[in-house]
């Protein structure tokens, strides 16, 4: 059943979910959320979740689930990666002309219960991060998160403690304005959301949020692929320097009227 039509002055805010080989989890995990939504908005949101070209049974689990549950929009492509099914999925939640947009994983390792902790603090920043204040993740990617603390310390002058965090809330106007100048192949568009956040001198917020350990589905990013990977997302903002230097102001002062 497709999802009505949205036909509300703003929702509140909607929540979007990369998802990719996630059958173990992915029926609670969505459930989940869309209790606590429920809770807070009433039928005033929509959670949009981007099955990323799931090998397994994700998308025939999320089609079974929207079928019952209006607010739910599933989307399906080919895989690219967790940046680019966030990036779709941040495109696709604009679309809909929410106040605020908010991001979590589908692997089960954060608790709905924390999204109140950065909603009832809205309207202190446009970009409100979560931080794992104590992280269930294996050694080399602690490493690696480290090495990008000290990375963009040194290219922005920015200490960011989780910049890369899947558990974030977005002012809508803010979220807009940073896809329009963020490259749509960035492999961690996060990474960049945190620094066009405190580059502007947002009073960019870190809030601690749980972490648990995963239970099922498997990590596809692993040990030498992850340093790759993190050389990648060095050069990636490198370049983001310049573009950054170039749009930082106006981005600022688009965002300077008040979230409702």
């Amino acid at each position: 059943m497709p999802p009505p039509p949205h036909t509300l002055a703003s929702l509140p805010c909607v929540l979007v979910m990369p998802a990719y080989n996630e059958e173990g989890c992915i029926v609670p995990v969505v459930s989940a959320w869309r209790d606590e939504l429920a809770r807070l908005f009433g039928a005033d949101f929509r959670l949009v979740v981007v099955n990323d070209g799931s090998r397994d049974n994700t998308g025939k689990l999320l089609d079974q689930l929207a079928a019952t549950e209006s607010r739910l929009i599933v989307i399906h492509q080919k895989n690219s990666g967790h940046g680019g099914a966030l990036l779709r999925a941040y495109h696709e939640a604009v679309a809909l002309s929410p106040d605020f947009v908010f991001h979590v994983d589908s692997d089960d390792q954060f608790k709905p219960a924390d999204f109140s902790r950065l909603w009832f603090r809205r309207h202190e920043s446009p970009c409100i991060l979560g931080y794992r204040s104590v992280r269930h993740d294996a050694l080399h990617r602690l490493v690696i998160t480290r090495i990008l603390r000290v990375v963009l310390l040194a290219l922005y002058g920015r200490y960011l403690k989780d910049s890369n965090v899947p558990f974030r809330l977005l002012r809508t106007d803010f979220l807009a304005e940073a896809l329009a100048i963020i490259p749509p192949e960035t492999f961690a568009p996060n990474i960049f959301l945190a620094v066009l956040g405190a580059r502007i001198d947002a009073d960019l917020m870190h809030l601690p949020v749980s972490h648990e350990d995963r239970k099922t589905g498997t990590v596809s990013i692993v040990r030498w692929k992850l340093i790759r990977v993190c050389f990648r997302c060095v050069g990636e903002l490198w370049r983001f320097q310049q573009i950054l230097n170039d749009h930082a102001s106006r981005v600022k002062s688009a965002i300077l009227a008040p979230a409702v």
